[in-house]
């Protein structure tokens, strides 16, 4: 691969979604009201975890990893997306660029690792019940999420790095919402198939890999489920499984559908409109899910909102009565 230490093009233009001149309103509007519920909904995820003592246990440990990660992945893209979309359009220079490739990159990876931790978790609990606080203590959970996120962060470092030593001397057009992987590599000068062929197989790798150890987990989890007497006992177990089942069908779906879309070489404005399932779509529904089907997230969630509203009726008795004091 030919590869050059300077590049002549240091900003790029974001085209945003071409076409749509006329909707750009509507599409900042409903953007922002997405992006403000991703937020709210995952801070409090985060909260909740923090704040109950129920809700101290390895999986929601997990799940607050990947709130974070929800977190960090629309913040890294949503703000400058918005101005892109208010604007028609917009430019962001190589550096901002290489950083958001980089957020972007490290939370998709981050994800996938903690889905199989996540799994392995349920395989634990549901299969190993009586050695569950052995085996997942504290300290294998510490160690479990800083694999994850060191390794998401050193791999996508990786390509960041190779990415900025690319020479850009023609257009400095990107025809996306944000600097994803291969609209920058279609803009470089330099051989770049080598590096392509690096992506494929590393994303290979950190897609397949988590996913087939999370098939293999729940082969195990339903073995030992169906040999469980009782109906509601089978019943209890299914529904501990339901909400992760439904982030993971969740995700490699969503990436199924860009791939496949990619692959039959859709518009890419729908391209464009599909990957915002990922781009949004999982941050917004991941602590949805998790609120819905999950009973102590649900108690949990109660309890702290009346707590807020004690705090609320104890403020505002105070300062009645302060108010009451001052008139005497």
């Amino acid at each position: 691969m030919s590869i050059t230490n300077s590049t002549t093009i240091t900003n790029f233009i974001l085209v945003g979604f071409r076409g749509l001149t006329n909707f750009r309103f509507l599409l900042f509007s409903a953007f922002l009201v997405i992006y403000m519920i991703i937020l709210a909904g995952n801070v409090l995820t985060i909260v909740l975890v923090l704040v109950t003592p129920s809700l101290r246990s390895s999986m929601y440990f997990f799940l607050c990893n990947l709130s974070i990660s929800d977190i960090l992945y629309c913040t890294g893209i949503v703000p400058n997306m918005l101005d892109v979309v208010l604007k028609d359009g917009g430019s962001i220079t190589l550096t901002a660029c290489l950083t958001q490739f980089q957020i972007y990159g490290e939370s998709m990876a981050v994800s996938a690792i903690l889905l199989g931790m996540m799994s392995y978790d349920r395989y634990i609990a549901i299969c190993k019940p009586l050695h569950y606080s052995l085996i997942m203590n504290k300290r294998l959970q510490y160690q479990l999420a800083l694999f994850s996120w060191w390794s998401g962060f050193l791999i996508t470092l990786n390509f960041a790095i190779r990415i900025s030593q690319l020479a850009f001397c023609d257009s400095n057009v990107i025809d996306y919402y944000f600097c994803d992987f291969y609209p920058l590599l279609d803009l470089s000068c330099s051989e770049v198939l080598v590096l392509e062929i690096h992506s494929n197989i590393f994303s290979f790798v950190l897609v397949s890999v988590p996913f087939f150890f999370i098939c293999v987990t729940y082969v195990c989890i339903i073995l030992s489920i169906l040999k469980i007497s009782s109906v509601s006992g089978r019943q209890k177990a299914f529904y501990t499984c339901s909400s992760h089942l439904s982030i993971v069908c969740l995700f490699y779906g969503s990436l199924t559908v860009v791939y496949l879309s990619s692959a039959k070489n859709y518009s890419l404005n729908r391209n464009k409109a599909l990957s915002l399932l990922n781009t949004m779509g999982m941050p917004l529904l991941n602590p949805i899910i998790y609120s819905l089907r999950n009973a102590e997230i649900q108690t949990a969630l109660r309890r702290l909102g009346l707590r807020c509203c004690q705090a609320l009726r104890g403020l505002l008795a105070t300062r009645n009565l302060k108010f009451k004091l001052k008139k005497l």
